[in-house]
Protein backbone atom coordinates (compact mmCIF):
# COMPACT_ATOMS: atom_id res chain seq x y z
CA UNK A 1 0.00 0.00 0.00
CA UNK A 2 1.20 3.64 -0.97
CA UNK A 3 2.14 5.96 2.47
CA UNK A 4 -0.69 7.79 3.75
CA UNK A 5 -0.06 11.21 5.18
CA UNK A 6 -2.59 13.45 6.85
CA UNK A 7 -2.24 16.96 6.36
CA UNK A 8 -3.85 18.07 9.88
CA UNK A 9 -2.64 17.92 13.09
CA UNK A 10 -6.57 17.32 14.44
CA UNK A 11 -6.35 14.62 17.01
CA UNK A 12 -10.24 14.09 16.03
CA UNK A 13 -9.05 12.99 12.35
CA UNK A 14 -6.31 10.71 13.91
CA UNK A 15 -8.52 9.47 16.05
CA UNK A 16 -10.68 7.96 13.13
CA UNK A 17 -8.08 7.30 11.19
CA UNK A 18 -7.10 5.00 13.27
CA UNK A 19 -10.26 3.79 14.42
CA UNK A 20 -10.43 2.00 10.99
CA UNK A 21 -6.94 0.68 10.93
CA UNK A 22 -5.56 2.75 8.53
CA UNK A 23 -1.74 3.63 8.66
CA UNK A 24 -0.56 6.77 7.86
CA UNK A 25 1.83 9.47 9.16
CA UNK A 26 1.02 12.84 10.08
CA UNK A 27 2.48 15.77 8.25
CA UNK A 28 0.58 19.42 9.02
CA UNK A 29 0.62 21.83 6.78
CA UNK A 30 2.31 24.85 7.31
CA UNK A 31 -0.77 27.02 5.57
CA UNK A 32 -3.35 29.64 6.98
CA UNK A 33 -6.96 28.78 7.24
CA UNK A 34 -9.08 31.78 5.44
CA UNK A 35 -12.37 32.00 6.59
CA UNK A 36 -12.95 35.41 3.75
CA UNK A 37 -16.09 33.69 1.45
CA UNK A 38 -16.09 36.33 -0.97
CA UNK A 39 -17.66 35.16 -4.17
CA UNK A 40 -17.61 32.01 -3.22
CA UNK A 41 -19.77 29.13 -1.51
CA UNK A 42 -19.02 27.57 1.74
CA UNK A 43 -18.32 24.25 0.15
CA UNK A 44 -15.94 25.88 -2.29
CA UNK A 45 -14.22 27.74 0.46
CA UNK A 46 -13.36 24.48 2.58
CA UNK A 47 -12.19 22.87 -0.68
CA UNK A 48 -9.69 25.69 -1.37
CA UNK A 49 -8.46 25.27 2.08
CA UNK A 50 -8.64 22.21 1.62
CA UNK A 51 -6.46 21.97 -1.22
CA UNK A 52 -4.19 24.77 -0.26
CA UNK A 53 -3.03 21.86 2.60
CA UNK A 54 -2.90 18.77 0.63
CA UNK A 55 -0.35 20.79 -1.98
CA UNK A 56 1.23 22.55 0.48
CA UNK A 57 2.28 18.69 2.18
CA UNK A 58 3.14 16.98 -1.80
CA UNK A 59 5.29 19.47 -1.54
CA UNK A 60 7.57 17.68 0.89
CA UNK A 61 7.47 14.32 -0.30
CA UNK A 62 8.42 12.27 -2.75
CA UNK A 63 5.69 9.82 -3.00
CA UNK A 64 2.47 9.06 -1.32
CA UNK A 65 -1.24 10.11 -0.79
CA UNK A 66 -2.10 13.08 1.11
CA UNK A 67 -5.33 13.67 2.82
CA UNK A 68 -5.84 18.15 3.24
CA UNK A 69 -9.18 18.60 5.25
CA UNK A 70 -11.03 21.89 6.64
CA UNK A 71 -14.04 22.19 8.63
CA UNK A 72 -16.14 25.21 9.38
CA UNK A 73 -19.38 25.92 11.22
CA UNK A 74 -22.02 27.90 9.81
CA UNK A 75 -25.48 29.60 11.72
CA UNK A 76 -27.22 32.77 10.15
CA UNK A 77 -24.28 33.57 7.52
CA UNK A 78 -21.84 33.68 10.10
CA UNK A 79 -18.50 31.27 9.45
CA UNK A 80 -17.08 29.66 13.02
CA UNK A 81 -13.91 28.43 12.80
CA UNK A 82 -11.47 26.79 15.34
CA UNK A 83 -11.60 29.59 18.44
CA UNK A 84 -8.57 31.28 19.89
CA UNK A 85 -8.97 31.23 23.69
CA UNK A 86 -11.23 29.67 26.14
CA UNK A 87 -13.05 32.79 26.37
CA UNK A 88 -13.86 33.08 22.71
CA UNK A 89 -14.53 29.27 22.57
CA UNK A 90 -17.17 30.07 25.41
CA UNK A 91 -18.70 32.77 23.40
CA UNK A 92 -18.82 30.63 20.10
CA UNK A 93 -20.51 27.64 22.43
CA UNK A 94 -23.22 29.98 23.67
CA UNK A 95 -24.27 31.39 20.19
CA UNK A 96 -23.92 27.82 18.07
CA UNK A 97 -26.21 26.02 21.18
CA UNK A 98 -29.12 28.74 20.42
CA UNK A 99 -30.30 27.55 17.06
CA UNK A 100 -29.50 24.70 14.19
CA UNK A 101 -25.56 24.89 12.94
CA UNK A 102 -24.19 23.70 9.28
CA UNK A 103 -21.00 21.95 9.51
CA UNK A 104 -19.68 21.77 6.22
CA UNK A 105 -15.90 19.91 5.74
CA UNK A 106 -13.60 20.25 2.44
CA UNK A 107 -11.12 17.15 1.40
CA UNK A 108 -8.96 17.01 -0.97
CA UNK A 109 -6.83 13.76 -1.77
CA UNK A 110 -3.75 14.08 -3.78
CA UNK A 111 -2.05 10.44 -5.56
CA UNK A 112 1.80 11.38 -6.27
CA UNK A 113 4.02 9.16 -7.74
CA UNK A 114 6.52 9.27 -10.57
CA UNK A 115 6.72 13.26 -10.34
CA UNK A 116 3.34 13.28 -11.11
CA UNK A 117 0.55 13.97 -8.86
CA UNK A 118 -3.47 13.68 -9.53
CA UNK A 119 -5.55 15.46 -6.90
CA UNK A 120 -9.93 15.20 -6.20
CA UNK A 121 -11.72 17.37 -4.24
CA UNK A 122 -14.89 16.95 -2.43
CA UNK A 123 -17.51 18.59 0.32
CA UNK A 124 -19.83 17.33 3.04
CA UNK A 125 -22.65 19.15 4.82
CA UNK A 126 -24.02 17.97 7.82
CA UNK A 127 -26.98 19.79 9.92
CA UNK A 128 -26.82 19.92 13.99
CA UNK A 129 -29.14 21.12 16.54
CA UNK A 130 -28.06 21.50 19.91
CA UNK A 131 -29.43 21.83 23.33
CA UNK A 132 -29.25 25.48 24.74
CA UNK A 133 -26.72 25.96 27.23
CA UNK A 134 -25.91 27.65 29.78
CA UNK A 135 -22.73 30.00 30.38
CA UNK A 136 -22.26 27.36 33.16
CA UNK A 137 -22.68 24.51 31.22
CA UNK A 138 -20.44 25.62 28.69
CA UNK A 139 -17.19 26.25 31.48
CA UNK A 140 -18.00 22.82 33.02
CA UNK A 141 -17.62 21.66 29.95
CA UNK A 142 -14.34 23.26 29.18
CA UNK A 143 -12.45 22.40 32.30
CA UNK A 144 -12.65 18.52 30.80
CA UNK A 145 -12.41 18.99 27.20
CA UNK A 146 -10.40 21.12 24.97
CA UNK A 147 -11.87 23.48 22.49
CA UNK A 148 -9.16 24.98 20.53
CA UNK A 149 -8.41 22.57 18.32
CA UNK A 150 -12.12 22.22 17.17
CA UNK A 151 -14.28 23.97 14.57
CA UNK A 152 -17.45 25.58 16.66
CA UNK A 153 -15.65 24.08 20.17
CA UNK A 154 -17.38 21.11 20.60
CA UNK A 155 -16.65 17.71 20.32
CA UNK A 156 -19.72 15.02 19.33
CA UNK A 157 -17.44 12.15 19.31
CA UNK A 158 -16.93 12.77 23.49
CA UNK A 159 -18.98 14.53 26.28
CA UNK A 160 -19.76 17.05 23.24
CA UNK A 161 -22.31 14.48 22.31
CA UNK A 162 -24.64 15.05 25.44
CA UNK A 163 -25.27 18.27 24.43
CA UNK A 164 -26.37 17.20 20.51
CA UNK A 165 -29.94 17.05 20.27
CA UNK A 166 -29.94 15.82 16.11
CA UNK A 167 -28.03 15.92 13.38
CA UNK A 168 -28.92 15.32 9.37
CA UNK A 169 -26.03 14.06 7.60
CA UNK A 170 -22.76 12.21 8.47
CA UNK A 171 -21.84 12.41 11.64
CA UNK A 172 -18.65 11.48 10.98
CA UNK A 173 -18.57 15.03 9.56
CA UNK A 174 -19.51 16.33 12.87
CA UNK A 175 -16.63 14.02 14.52
CA UNK A 176 -13.92 15.63 11.64
CA UNK A 177 -13.90 13.37 8.77
CA UNK A 178 -16.20 12.46 6.06
CA UNK A 179 -15.56 8.59 5.62
CA UNK A 180 -17.78 8.14 2.66
CA UNK A 181 -16.89 10.76 1.01
CA UNK A 182 -13.42 10.01 1.52
CA UNK A 183 -13.72 6.85 0.08
CA UNK A 184 -15.69 7.94 -2.78
CA UNK A 185 -12.80 10.47 -3.51
CA UNK A 186 -10.24 7.68 -3.17
CA UNK A 187 -12.10 5.63 -5.71
CA UNK A 188 -11.70 9.01 -8.31
CA UNK A 189 -8.63 8.39 -7.87
CA UNK A 190 -9.06 4.08 -8.45
CA UNK A 191 -6.82 3.58 -5.51
CA UNK A 192 -8.11 -0.13 -5.24
CA UNK A 193 -5.65 -1.04 -3.14
CA UNK A 194 -7.45 1.09 -0.05
CA UNK A 195 -10.82 0.66 -1.47
CA UNK A 196 -10.71 -3.34 -0.80
CA UNK A 197 -9.18 -2.28 2.70
CA UNK A 198 -11.68 -0.11 3.77
CA UNK A 199 -14.35 -2.26 2.33
CA UNK A 200 -12.92 -4.96 4.63
CA UNK A 201 -13.14 -3.05 7.92
CA UNK A 202 -16.49 -1.37 7.04
CA UNK A 203 -18.08 -3.91 8.94
CA UNK A 204 -16.47 -2.21 12.45
CA UNK A 205 -18.12 0.53 11.67
CA UNK A 206 -21.32 2.42 13.10
CA UNK A 207 -24.19 1.92 10.94
CA UNK A 208 -24.30 5.48 10.10
CA UNK A 209 -21.31 5.26 7.78
CA UNK A 210 -22.96 1.85 6.63
CA UNK A 211 -26.12 3.44 5.37
CA UNK A 212 -24.44 6.22 3.81
CA UNK A 213 -24.47 8.45 6.89
CA UNK A 214 -27.94 9.09 6.83
CA UNK A 215 -29.27 7.65 10.39
CA UNK A 216 -30.45 9.64 13.06
CA UNK A 217 -31.76 9.82 16.47
CA UNK A 218 -35.42 9.94 16.57
CA UNK A 219 -36.91 11.33 20.04
CA UNK A 220 -40.02 10.01 20.10
CA UNK A 221 -39.37 6.51 18.86
CA UNK A 222 -36.69 6.35 20.51
CA UNK A 223 -34.80 4.60 17.74
CA UNK A 224 -31.75 5.10 15.74
CA UNK A 225 -33.80 5.70 12.12
CA UNK A 226 -32.26 5.87 8.73
CA UNK A 227 -33.75 8.60 6.35
CA UNK A 228 -32.92 9.35 3.06
CA UNK A 229 -34.47 13.02 3.34
CA UNK A 230 -33.06 15.33 5.44
CA UNK A 231 -35.78 17.96 7.36
CA UNK A 232 -35.39 20.73 4.55
CA UNK A 233 -35.70 18.04 1.68
CA UNK A 234 -38.85 16.60 3.28
CA UNK A 235 -40.64 20.43 3.46
CA UNK A 236 -39.92 20.59 0.03
CA UNK A 237 -41.58 17.23 -0.64
CA UNK A 238 -44.81 18.28 1.56
CA UNK A 239 -44.79 21.52 -0.48
CA UNK A 240 -45.13 19.38 -3.65
CA UNK A 241 -47.62 17.51 -2.29
CA UNK A 242 -49.31 20.35 -1.33
CA UNK A 243 -49.69 22.27 -4.44
CA UNK A 244 -51.56 19.17 -5.42
CA UNK A 245 -54.09 19.09 -2.60
CA UNK A 246 -54.79 23.11 -3.35
CA UNK A 247 -55.49 22.16 -7.07
CA UNK A 248 -57.58 19.00 -6.09
CA UNK A 249 -59.41 19.89 -3.35
CA UNK A 250 -61.78 23.01 -1.83
CA UNK A 251 -60.73 24.68 1.38
CA UNK A 252 -62.99 26.47 3.56
CA UNK A 253 -64.36 29.54 3.07
CA UNK A 254 -65.03 30.46 6.75
CA UNK A 255 -62.71 32.50 8.09
CA UNK A 256 -63.14 31.94 11.57
CA UNK A 257 -62.92 27.87 10.96
CA UNK A 258 -59.53 28.16 9.37
CA UNK A 259 -58.64 30.41 11.73
CA UNK A 260 -59.68 28.17 15.25
CA UNK A 261 -57.47 25.28 13.46
CA UNK A 262 -54.28 27.53 12.99
CA UNK A 263 -54.26 28.81 16.58
CA UNK A 264 -55.53 25.07 18.34
CA UNK A 265 -52.68 23.88 15.75
CA UNK A 266 -49.95 26.33 15.99
CA UNK A 267 -50.45 25.79 20.45
CA UNK A 268 -50.13 22.17 19.71
CA UNK A 269 -46.78 22.73 17.14
CA UNK A 270 -45.11 24.99 19.83
CA UNK A 271 -45.02 21.90 22.69
CA UNK A 272 -44.28 19.17 20.22
CA UNK A 273 -40.79 17.27 19.82
CA UNK A 274 -40.03 18.98 16.40
CA UNK A 275 -39.46 22.60 15.83
CA UNK A 276 -37.09 22.97 13.12
CA UNK A 277 -39.62 22.91 10.43
CA UNK A 278 -43.09 25.27 10.07
CA UNK A 279 -46.83 23.78 10.56
CA UNK A 280 -49.27 24.09 7.97
CA UNK A 281 -53.14 23.76 9.48
CA UNK A 282 -55.87 23.84 6.71
CA UNK A 283 -59.72 23.22 6.64
CA UNK A 284 -60.94 21.06 3.56
CA UNK A 285 -64.54 21.51 2.76
CA UNK A 286 -65.21 17.90 2.90
CA UNK A 287 -68.31 16.37 4.58
CA UNK A 288 -66.26 12.93 5.31
CA UNK A 289 -65.04 12.88 9.04
CA UNK A 290 -61.15 12.42 8.38
CA UNK A 291 -57.74 14.24 8.78
CA UNK A 292 -54.41 14.04 7.34
CA UNK A 293 -50.90 14.75 7.55
CA UNK A 294 -48.13 15.37 4.72
CA UNK A 295 -44.57 15.13 5.13
CA UNK A 296 -42.72 18.70 6.25
CA UNK A 297 -45.75 19.61 8.60
CA UNK A 298 -48.65 20.16 6.50
CA UNK A 299 -52.02 19.28 8.40
CA UNK A 300 -55.39 18.80 6.67
CA UNK A 301 -58.94 18.68 8.85
CA UNK A 302 -62.07 17.96 6.99
CA UNK A 303 -65.03 20.33 7.99
CA UNK A 304 -66.97 17.35 8.29
CA UNK A 305 -64.51 16.24 11.38
CA UNK A 306 -65.09 19.59 12.32
CA UNK A 307 -68.83 19.83 13.04
CA UNK A 308 -68.55 16.56 15.25
CA UNK A 309 -66.14 18.08 17.55
CA UNK A 310 -68.13 19.34 20.49
CA UNK A 311 -64.95 21.95 21.92
CA UNK A 312 -61.47 22.83 21.61
CA UNK A 313 -60.30 19.79 23.63
CA UNK A 314 -61.56 17.30 21.22
CA UNK A 315 -60.23 18.96 18.10
CA UNK A 316 -56.85 19.78 19.87
CA UNK A 317 -56.57 16.02 20.19
CA UNK A 318 -57.02 15.39 16.66
CA UNK A 319 -54.40 17.66 15.71
CA UNK A 320 -51.84 16.69 17.96
CA UNK A 321 -52.71 13.47 16.64
CA UNK A 322 -51.55 14.61 13.46
CA UNK A 323 -48.34 16.43 14.53
CA UNK A 324 -47.66 12.96 16.49
CA UNK A 325 -47.53 11.65 13.08
CA UNK A 326 -45.58 14.45 11.37
CA UNK A 327 -42.74 14.13 14.48
CA UNK A 328 -42.34 10.75 14.10
CA UNK A 329 -41.71 10.97 10.43
CA UNK A 330 -44.24 8.36 9.69
CA UNK A 331 -45.04 10.53 6.44
CA UNK A 332 -41.60 10.43 5.16
CA UNK A 333 -40.89 6.71 6.47
CA UNK A 334 -44.16 5.52 4.33
CA UNK A 335 -42.84 7.24 1.26
CA UNK A 336 -39.35 6.34 1.26
CA UNK A 337 -41.01 2.62 1.88
CA UNK A 338 -43.00 3.29 -1.63
CA UNK A 339 -41.99 2.03 -5.21
CA UNK A 340 -38.84 2.23 -4.22
CA UNK A 341 -38.29 5.68 -3.61
CA UNK A 342 -39.65 6.40 -7.16
CA UNK A 343 -42.21 8.60 -6.34
CA UNK A 344 -40.15 10.33 -3.31
CA UNK A 345 -37.16 11.41 -5.57
CA UNK A 346 -39.49 12.52 -8.64
CA UNK A 347 -41.04 14.95 -5.84
CA UNK A 348 -38.18 15.99 -4.36
CA UNK A 349 -36.46 17.21 -8.12
CA UNK A 350 -39.62 19.17 -8.73
CA UNK A 351 -40.69 20.50 -5.46
CA UNK A 352 -39.38 24.50 -5.94
CA UNK A 353 -41.40 24.62 -9.02
CA UNK A 354 -45.71 24.24 -9.68
CA UNK A 355 -45.50 20.90 -11.19
CA UNK A 356 -47.60 19.08 -13.68
CA UNK A 357 -47.67 15.69 -15.69
CA UNK A 358 -45.82 13.18 -14.27
CA UNK A 359 -44.97 15.61 -10.96
CA UNK A 360 -48.95 15.60 -10.14
CA UNK A 361 -49.43 12.09 -10.94
CA UNK A 362 -47.23 11.74 -7.77
CA UNK A 363 -48.19 14.42 -5.71
CA UNK A 364 -51.48 12.57 -6.20
CA UNK A 365 -50.26 8.96 -5.54
CA UNK A 366 -48.64 10.19 -2.71
CA UNK A 367 -51.24 11.88 -1.19
CA UNK A 368 -53.69 8.58 -1.91
CA UNK A 369 -51.17 6.48 0.33
CA UNK A 370 -52.06 9.10 3.68
CA UNK A 371 -55.46 8.54 3.17
CA UNK A 372 -55.19 5.40 3.46
CA UNK A 373 -53.53 5.68 6.81
CA UNK A 374 -50.39 4.70 8.77
CA UNK A 375 -49.99 1.25 9.95
CA UNK A 376 -51.35 0.33 13.86
CA UNK A 377 -48.16 0.80 15.20
CA UNK A 378 -47.82 3.99 13.83
CA UNK A 379 -51.13 5.24 14.80
CA UNK A 380 -50.45 4.50 18.61
CA UNK A 381 -47.47 6.62 19.05
CA UNK A 382 -49.26 9.40 16.73
CA UNK A 383 -52.24 8.53 19.63
CA UNK A 384 -49.89 8.67 22.49
CA UNK A 385 -47.55 11.48 21.73
CA UNK A 386 -51.09 13.51 20.85
CA UNK A 387 -52.44 13.31 24.46
CA UNK A 388 -49.40 14.39 25.40
CA UNK A 389 -49.17 17.28 23.13
CA UNK A 390 -52.58 17.89 23.39
CA UNK A 391 -52.05 17.82 27.47
CA UNK A 392 -48.71 20.28 27.29
CA UNK A 393 -50.32 22.79 24.78
CA UNK A 394 -53.18 23.59 28.00
CA UNK A 395 -56.16 21.48 26.76
CA UNK A 396 -58.10 18.66 28.06
CA UNK A 397 -56.54 15.50 26.96
CA UNK A 398 -59.77 13.70 28.00
CA UNK A 399 -61.07 15.04 24.78
CA UNK A 400 -58.94 12.47 22.70
CA UNK A 401 -61.05 9.80 24.58
CA UNK A 402 -64.55 11.62 24.37
CA UNK A 403 -63.70 11.87 20.43
CA UNK A 404 -62.38 8.62 20.38
CA UNK A 405 -65.90 7.16 21.94
CA UNK A 406 -67.80 9.65 19.55
CA UNK A 407 -66.34 7.88 16.45
CA UNK A 408 -66.71 4.33 17.92
CA UNK A 409 -70.72 5.41 18.52
CA UNK A 410 -70.99 6.73 14.71
CA UNK A 411 -69.31 4.17 13.13
CA UNK A 412 -72.05 1.58 14.42
CA UNK A 413 -74.87 3.26 12.74
CA UNK A 414 -72.84 4.50 9.59
CA UNK A 415 -71.99 2.58 6.49
CA UNK A 416 -68.08 3.35 6.17
CA UNK A 417 -66.96 5.45 3.49
CA UNK A 418 -63.56 5.43 1.27
CA UNK A 419 -61.23 7.68 3.17
CA UNK A 420 -63.39 8.65 6.61
CA UNK A 421 -61.73 8.90 9.79
CA UNK A 422 -63.01 4.88 10.96
CA UNK A 423 -60.78 3.41 7.84
CA UNK A 424 -58.05 5.50 8.23
CA UNK A 425 -57.72 5.55 12.59
CA UNK A 426 -58.59 1.58 13.36
CA UNK A 427 -59.09 -0.06 16.43
CA UNK A 428 -60.57 2.51 18.32
CA UNK A 429 -60.67 0.36 21.78
CA UNK A 430 -56.87 0.08 21.48
CA UNK A 431 -56.61 3.18 20.93
CA UNK A 432 -58.30 4.28 23.82
CA UNK A 433 -56.22 2.01 26.21
CA UNK A 434 -52.70 4.00 24.23
CA UNK A 435 -54.28 7.35 25.27
CA UNK A 436 -55.78 6.70 28.62
CA UNK A 437 -52.16 4.64 29.68
CA UNK A 438 -50.11 7.80 28.50
CA UNK A 439 -52.82 10.54 30.71
CA UNK A 440 -52.82 7.92 33.51
CA UNK A 441 -56.47 7.24 33.55
CA UNK A 442 -57.56 3.64 34.98
CA UNK A 443 -58.01 0.74 31.79
CA UNK A 444 -61.25 -1.15 32.08
CA UNK A 445 -62.42 -4.55 30.44
CA UNK A 446 -63.23 -2.39 27.27
CA UNK A 447 -60.30 -1.35 26.42
CA UNK A 448 -58.76 -4.92 26.30
CA UNK A 449 -61.12 -5.97 23.21
CA UNK A 450 -58.87 -6.22 19.98
CA UNK A 451 -55.90 -5.17 21.98
CA UNK A 452 -52.12 -5.20 20.37
CA UNK A 453 -49.90 -7.03 22.49
CA UNK A 454 -46.81 -4.69 21.13
CA UNK A 455 -45.52 -2.44 23.85
CA UNK A 456 -45.99 1.49 23.09
CA UNK A 457 -44.41 3.22 26.14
Amino acid sequence: MKKIYLASHSLARKKILKKIGLKFTVLPAQVVETSRLGKLSYPQLVKNNARAKAKDVAQKVKAGIIIGADTIVVQNGKIFGKPKNVAAACRMLKILSSKPQQLYTGLAVINKENGRQRMVLGSEKTKVYMDKLTPAQIKRYFRRVSPLDKAGGFDIGGQGAFFIRRIEGCYYNVVGLPLRKLRLLFEKLDLKVFIIFLSTICYLLPTVFLAGCSSEYNLVTKKEEKYYYSSDKEVQIGQSINRQVEKEYKFTSDPLEKKRVEDIGKKIAAVSDRKEIDYIFQVLEDDEVNAVSLPGGYVYVNSGLLAKVANDDELAGVLAHEVGHIVARHSIKKLQALQGYSILRLLVAVAPVSGSGEVGNAADAAFAQFLLGYSREDELLADQLGARYAKLAGYDPHGMITFLLKLQDINRHMPLQEHSYFKTHPYIPDRLRVVKQEIGEEIDFGDYINIEQKSHE
